[in-house]
């Protein structure tokens, strides 16, 4: 299993408001995670640092090894991190209204989780597919779902940064939550929506695709192509590839 990221402040902002990380845990188990922070004061990189570093640094001490008992700790240990947010935002005014999205990742040898609040995303590419994993929460896709706008109306919707669900905002927080088959030669793409709402499904593939490339130079190439296309916003990707899984 190969893991990268890269992170980028894009051209139209000064402050990279994204953050993101991979923790192994006593057992050798990593977590990735992928966070999109907001707020006044520029406090949305404090947000999702917070977030991720808060998360990351319980699971090192931990030595989860299934999903199983995994998906209650990732549940509590979401739920604290959001409490500490709002927390934080109680005590010092200069982070009043911050918040993050927040997409999270962890790999077993032969699963992995996935779970997500906000609209920065999961991806499985692998032959013959590519799948968006996670649900975006926010009100565009609410109107797609109800069948008032298009997809492709979604894309340039003037309200299409509001969300509906995200971390810092209330407690207790939605979690979407999902556990898949680990797959064999594939990979996971974890992105905040500097990437997505700057490049489209068929430029990712073609990068992910890319068979003389090594995962840096995708990760690099993604973040270049985002800035390419105008670079509106902070862009952050996480990539994993799964090898090709051996028969028992």
């Amino acid at each position: 299993m190969q893991i990268t990221f890269s992170t980028n402040v894009g051209r139209q902002r000064t402050n990279n408001e994204d953050y993101t990380g991979i923790y192994y845990n006593q057992a050798g188990v990593p977590i990735a995670m992928v966070a999109d922070g907001m707020g006044g004061h520029q406090a949305g990189d404090v947000a999702s640092e917070s977030v991720v570093s808060s998360i990351g640094k319980k699971w090192e001490q931990g030595h989860y090894t299934t999903s199983d008992e995994t998906i209650p700790w990732l549940k509590e240990h979401i739920q604290l991190a959001n409490a500490e947010l709002l927390d934080k935002a109680t005590r010092f005014p200069q982070y009043q209204g911050m918040g993050t999205t927040l997409v999270v990742a962890i790999l077993f040898e032969t699963q992995f989780l996935i779970a997500n609040i906000g609209d920065s995303r999961g991806y499985l590419m692998g032959k013959g597919y590519y799948e968006q994993l996670t649900e975006d929460h926010s009100l565009v896709n609410e109107l797609v779902k109800r069948g008032e706008i298009t997809a492709d109306e979604a894309l340039h919707h003037p309200r299409k940064n509001i969300l509906t669900r995200s971390m810092g905002n209330s407690a207790p927080v939605d979690i979407d939550l999902w556990e898949i088959e680990l797959p064999s030669e594939a990979t996971l793409l974890l992105c905040s929506d500097g990437l997505t709402n700057m490049v489209s499904d068929d430029e990712i593939k073609t990068i992910l695709s890319e068979p003389n490339q090594t995962l840096d130079q995708k990760a690099t190439q993604l973040i270049e192509q985002a800035n390419k296309n105008g670079g509106n916003d902070n862009i952050t990707v996480l990539l994993v590839v799964f090898p090709v899984r051996k028969e028992v």
